[in-house]
């Protein structure tokens, strides 16, 4: 039955708050992922003991804020954050009115073809501090940019068999016209039903969308476009818990046979720990049915198989400046460059070591770190300067109040991600390590922007403005000027 036109709401019917809609969402995603991949229910009782551990060992709550920001339960114990890759304009489109549902807005751009994958993307994440203390989840989404791909034919068969696909369901299309009809909100039973069918453009398929023949045709030329191109639906690529200690909980991994990426991708372990560190359990083996070819009976499918899905774990660490970035990405090019002259390919930990000793020159002071403007921070009021009195005719150093004690500062906790430790990711779980097509292609802002409908935010502002807010609070609650 077709859905029906824009239903109508009786006055004084309530809406589901869209914070409360993403946690239903999220707990809908995980729990399809566990089933159709167990191994990652085993990830996340694993990465679930190693935090336990963690807070056993740091009793300090203001230790805990330092290092790993907000650990609240509503933060830590849901997944932090998903994968999808899609294949044209449209299913991104589509993508966007989904998530901004479930208050999931586009923040940053990430230009995938630096590491040679045909392909951008963005985050569709919360933005504001309420909603992220809620609910932080956050859908890293990548699209094809289908002009990088060099061969022809690949790129016509890739585009013709995107064409024919329709990875929304009737009913949820009718039910984000519905949602934006209702200026983006959804009544309780009607968000019951977008979870529902939104969890089938995200779920596996075990019959493909092409034959084996055209399956083999693009993956000989990369495994990610028969695994964008080759499917019913933008499968869930990967689901990432947070830990405390990436490097206890890949240690566990190994210790229970999961068999793991070789490295860590992101910066060093570090005392201040900044930005963003990633691993995961390498992509299983999955069975596929493939479509007969043209001429052959269409009940005589093809046994298969295909390789992308895995599990994920991340550590995050502060949020840097774009002074903090600069130094980052200086550092990292310096360590690659060290590699890139050696005789001899370094294993993962010969790398590791490399950068390990480039990165310290990187401050790993808190304090440092601020006074150096490389982070972004919150700052609050102490008991003590909440009873200090302070001369409201003067301005006042931010310096010399958390000199004082009567203010302090927090690390803000980076909600983003990296383009090369997603790239490191993907490849890994891909079965490829070199660059698939020109590494000299130009990002494409525009290009992401006009398939979306909208323009993406900016994550600096985004921390930026958190940053001045909780300075403008401590100055309220100090009744005094506050100078940087």
């Amino acid at each position: 039955m077709a859905p029906s036109a824009i239903e109508p709401v009786p006055p004084g019917r309530s809406w589901v708050d869209r914070d409360d809609l993403r946690t239903s969402f999220t707990l809908a995603m995980s729990a399809m992922y566990k089933s159709e991949v167990p191994l990652y229910g085993d990830l996340v009782r694993i990465v679930d003991n190693v935090n336990k551990s963690t807070f056993g060992n740091v009793l300090d709550p203001k230790v805990l804020a330092m290092r790993f920001g907000d650990v609240s339960s509503t933060r830590l114990d849901i997944e932090r954050h998903g994968a999808i890759r899609l294949g044209t304009a449209h299913e991104l489109r589509t993508i966007r009115r989904i998530f901004a549902l479930i208050g999931l807005y586009p923040v940053g751009y990430y230009d995938l073809s630096a590491a040679g994958l045909p392909m951008h993307a963005t985050c569709f994440r919360p933005t504001d501090e309420k909603s992220l203390h809620k609910n932080p989840f956050r859908v890293f989404t990548s699209v094809l940019r289908p002009e990088l791909i060099n061969d022809r034919e690949a790129r016509r068969l890739a585009l013709s068999l995107l064409s024919k696909r329709n990875i929304f369901s009737d009913e949820l299309t009718h039910l984000l016209d519905l949602g934006e009809a209702q200026n983006g909100r959804l009544t309780p039973e009607q968000g019951r039903r977008f979870v529902l069918e939104a969890m089938k453009t995200f779920s596996w398929h075990e019959t493909a969308a092409s034959s084996h023949e055209e399956y083999q045709r693009l993956k000989s030329e990369h495994p990610i476009l028969a695994d964008i191109a080759c499917f019913r639906s933008s499968h869930i690529n990967h689901l990432t818990p947070r830990t405390l200690c990436i490097t206890s909980a890949q240690n566990r991994m190994k210790k229970e046979g999961l068999r793991v990426k070789d490295k860590i991708e992101g910066p060093p372990a570090r005392s201040c720990p900044i930005l963003l560190r990633q691993t995961s359990f390498l992509a299983i083996e999955e069975p596929v049915k493939f479509l007969p070819e043209t001429g052959s009976p269409i009940d005589e499918l093809v046994q298969g198989s295909h390789r992308a899905r895995f599990g994920e774990i991340e550590e995050r660490g502060a949020a840097v400046t774009p002074a903090g970035r600069k130094l980052y990405d200086e550092l990292l090019d310096e360590a690659m460059t060290i590699a890139a002259r050696l005789p001899t390919e370094l294993s993962a930990e010969g790398f590791d070591a490399v950068v390990e000793s480039v990165f310290e020159k990187y401050p790993d002071d808190w304090n440092e770190l601020r006074r150096l403007n490389l982070i972004y921070c919150t700052f609050k009021v102490t008991s003590k300067g909440t009873e200090a009195r302070l001369s409201s005719t003067k301005y006042h150093q931010l310096s010399e109040l958390l000199d004082q004690g009567l203010v302090e500062a927090f690390p803000m906790t980076y909600e983003d991600f990296l383009p090369l430790s997603a790239a490191g990711i993907f490849q890994s779980n891909l079965g490829s390590k070199s660059p698939l097509r020109d590494s000299q292609a130009s990002p494409d802002v525009i290009g992401i922007e006009e398939a979306l409908g909208m323009s993406v935010g900016d994550p600096d502002e985004i921390y930026r403005v958190a940053q001045e807010k909780s300075l403008i609070n401590c100055a309220r609650n100090l009744g005094i000027e506050i100078c940087m």
